[in-house]
């Protein structure tokens, strides 16, 4: 067992703790606050909402995503509340805070949840050695290699918590954001192709989600094309263990995808595109058929009756399981608080 450390665990603004519907970071982050504490460690969860021991916000802002305000507000929020603390290491998971990383003597570890290849990297870039950033798959990492990474961690699952199922039934499963990367056209397409029902299933709250709806993926509806709206936890988990598999068609370089470790802890395949994290998450033959242009997604469709979901599942607890994520995180607080801090600095006074 490695020391036990005070962490202080900063969320996103914009969801509760973990998430009642949408919300993958925040979902990583309750898993990770858990399986924290489970092994001896105390950590202080800074967040909105419900399930966190600091607020900055009472109700999560969550109808103002894409707004600043309340991204710097909860920032300068949070390190308020993190000056009236002693913990050994800081985890920010959120956009703003590490911005308050250089005024705190302790370390600052930053989870990086997005594509960093564009202005978001440039951003740490700035941050420097103030933060320690941590990749959640090679393939994001790859595309800024000259950031400040201290390692990667793949985020994860309880897989406990996902219903297994080894017989499934004949139709796919689309789960995502409504936005034109996450392919919801190309699935559609594919499903027809092979001659499967598709069920859509995601949220459509910002302006640009809807449109996309309206333009590109309603016109598609159909007796074989069923969209449900957004899906709480447990429908989510019901949908997940009955689909015959996940389509993802991504058009673009996602860093991860928790989609994908959630449908395999169902034992259900995963059937991709080659992009991002994709070839690191998906095993093509064994958990999931990878391809690489959408031509070749109704065949992958067909071919996964082939594979064994409980060998789908087996890679979940080996790689994707919630252990494995504490672990990993575990020794990177150790590692960097064996460090000196790059600029120690005496601590403002809570409520300067």
């Amino acid at each position: 067992m490695a020391q036990a450390l005070h962490i202080g665990m900063v969320a996103p603004p914009w969801y509760d703790i973990p998430p009642r519907t949408y919300g993958g970071i925040e979902a990583v982050t309750a898993g990770l606050v858990g399986g924290l504490r489970a092994r001896g460690h105390r950590v202080t969860v800074i967040g909105a909402g419900r399930g966190v021991d600091l607020r900055t916000y009472d109700e999560p802002p969550s109808d103002r995503i894409g707004e600043s305000y309340p991204e710097v507000v909860h920032a300068a929020e949070a390190a308020r509340l993190l000056r009236g603390l002693e913990v050994d290491v800081v985890h920010d998971h959120s956009l703003a805070g590490p911005l308050t990383a250089a005024g705190r003597p302790t370390h600052t570890v930053v989870t990086c949840h997005n594509d960093v290849s564009g202005e978001l990297g440039g951003y740490y870039r700035s941050l420097g050695a103030d933060v320690s950033l941590v990749a959640v798959s090679s393939a994001q990492r790859a595309h800024a290699p000259g950031l400040n990474w201290v390692g990667r961690v793949h985020n994860a699952v309880d897989v406990t918590a996902w219903p297994f199922r080894d017989r499934k039934d004949d139709w796919v499963l689309w789960l995502g954001r409504l936005s034109p990367d996450k392919g919801a056209h190309l699935a559609i397409e594919a499903a027809r192709a092979a001659g499967h029902r598709i069920l859509l299933v995601g949220r459509q709250t910002e302006r640009a989600e809807r449109a996309y709806f309206r333009e590109r993926v309603e016109p598609l509806l159909g007796p074989d094309v069923e969209y449900l709206g957004e899906a709480d936890g447990e429908l989510k988990k019901e949908l997940f263990s009955r689909a015959r598999c996940l389509v993802l068609p991504l058009l673009w370089d996602e860093p991860f995808g928790m989609v994908m470790i959630e449908a395999m802890a169902c034992g259900t395949p995963v059937v991709a595109l080659r992009r991002g994290a994709v070839p690191e998450i998906v095993v093509d033959g064994v958990t999931g058929c990878v391809r690489d242009t959408p031509a070749g997604l109704p065949a992958a469709i067909g071919a996964v009756s082939a594979l064994d979901p409980h060998a789908v599942r087996a890679r979940v607890v080996r790689h994707f399981d919630l252990p494995v994520m504490v672990e990993g995180y575990e020794r990177i607080y150790q590692e960097v608080t064996a460090a000196p801090p790059a600029r120690p600095r005496r601590p403002l006074p809570l409520g300067r």
